[in-house]
C-alpha cells in the first residue's frame, strides 16, 4: 500500500490511474468528442453512449489495487538493484596506518595483487587490472609498478585509464619491452624515488620441480617500497625463496597463496616466520582457504594476519 500511495505522488502515474478513478466516481457521456462528468446511480451504474453497462465496482477495486502494487514493486525493485550494484562495484575495502616518520599511509584492496598505495600524496598503483576494478573510477597514478606479464598482474587497459603524461611506470624488463615505455627494473635493483620514498625489486620465482615455467628465476620481480621509514614488501608471484633470508625490518607484507602458481598456505607460513613482518596480507588466493595461514601463525605474536577481499 506505501508503494501504491508513492506512485500518486508521479505524474506519470497518476496519468494510469485517472481514468479508473473516473470509472469509479462518474457516469461518462460522450457528447461532441467531449467529456461531460454526472454523478454514477446508485445501482453503481454507468451510461455509456446511451448503453447501461453495470460494473462490479469490487473488482475494478482489486484489478487498479493489483495494478498499482505490481508497478510500484518492479519499479523499486530495479531501482534498488542498481544502487546495490554501484555500491558493490566501488567499495573496496581500505586499511590506514601512521608511518614511522608521522605522515599517513593508505592501502586500497581492489582484489587478487591489485592495491593502491597512497602515501604523502603519491599514489601507487600495483598490478592494476580491469577484472578487479573499474580504474577509469580511480583517480589517476603517480606510480604504476608491475610485476610480471601474466594476465593477472599485467594490463595496458588499465594502465591507460589511470595513466598521465606524469605517471611514472616501474616494470620488470618484459613488461617495459611491451609497453615501450616506462623504466625496467631487474632483481636487485634501487631506486631512490624521493629523499622518504625507496623502490627495491627482489626476486620473485618458482622453486617446486615442474613449476618454474610459470615463474622462472630472474624474470620477475617483487618489490619491497619504503615509505616514510615504513616498509612494505609485495612478493609478486613467487614461492618461499631463500632470498627471503635477505629481507629485513618489514611492516607490511603481502604474500600470495596459490599453488600450483605461488605458494601453499604451508610455504606462506614458512615465509611469514622467516620475514617476521609486523602486518601480513596473504593475497592471490584465489580458492584456497586462507584461513589456514591465520590460524598456522596465531602462536606467532609479533604477526597480526589480516584477511582481506583479494582472492
Amino acid at each position: 500500500m506505501t508503494l501504491c500511495l508513492s506512485l500518486f505522488t508521479n505524474a506519470s502515474s497518476l496519468s494510469y490511474l485517472l481514468p479508473i478513478i473516473l470509472l469509479l466516481n462518474k457516469k461518462v457521456n460522450f457528447q461532441q468528442n467531449m467529456f461531460n462528468h454526472e454523478l454514477i446511480n446508485r445501482y453503481r451504474c454507468l451510461s455509456l453512449q446511451g448503453t447501461k453497462l453495470c460494473i462490479d465496482m469490487k473488482k475494478i477495486l482489486l484489478v487498479a489495487l493489483a495494478l498499482c502494487l505490481s508497478y510500484g514493486f518492479a519499479y523499486s525493485c530495479l531501482f534498488n538493484h542498481s544502487i546495490n550494484l554501484t555500491t558493490k562495484m566501488q567499495n573496496f575495502e581500505t586499511d590506514s596506518f601512521t608511518t614511522k616518520n608521522g605522515k599517513s599511509l593508505k592501502i586500497t584492496f581492489f582484489k587478487h595483487a591489485s592495491l593502491l598505495i597512497e602515501y604523502a600524496g603519491k599514489k601507487f598503483f600495483i598490478d592494476p587490472v580491469s577484472d578487479y576494478a573499474d580504474f577509469t573510477q580511480q583517480p589517476k597514478a603517480d606510480y604504476i609498478l608491475i610485476t610480471h606479464e601474466h594476465h593477472d598482474h599485467f594490463d595496458t587497459k588499465a594502465i591507460a585509464a589511470i595513466e598521465t603524461p606524469d605517471t611514472k611506470i616501474i616494470a620488470n624488463p618484459n613488461c617495459q619491452k611491451m609497453l615501450d615505455k616506462g623504466q625496467a627494473m631487474k632483481n636487485g635493483d634501487i631506486l631512490q624515488i624521493t629523499p622518504e620514498i625507496k623502490l627495491e625489486a627482489v626476486p620473485a620465482y618458482n622453486t617446486t620441480p615442474g613449476r618454474d615455467k610459470f615463474h622462472p628465476k630472474g624474470r620477475d620481480n617483487g618489490y619491497i617500497l619504503t615509505v616514510g621509514d615504513t616498509r612494505i614488501y609485495i612478493a609478486g608471484d613467487t614461492e618461499n625463496i631463500p632470498e627471503m633470508k635477505q629481507i629485513k625490518n618489514i611492516d607490511i607484507a603481502f604474500l600470495p597463496v596459490n599453488q600450483p602458481y605461488t605458494m601453499t598456505p604451508e610455504q606462506a607460513i614458512q615465509s611469514a616466520k622467516i620475514i617476521q613482518p609486523h602486518i601480513l596480507y596473504p593475497y592471490h588466493y584465489g580458492d584456497t582457504n586462507i584461513n589456514e595461514v591465520k590460524d598456522g601463525l596465531k602462536n606467532e605474536k609479533e604477526i597480526e594476519v589480516r584477511i582481506r577481499a583479494l582472492q
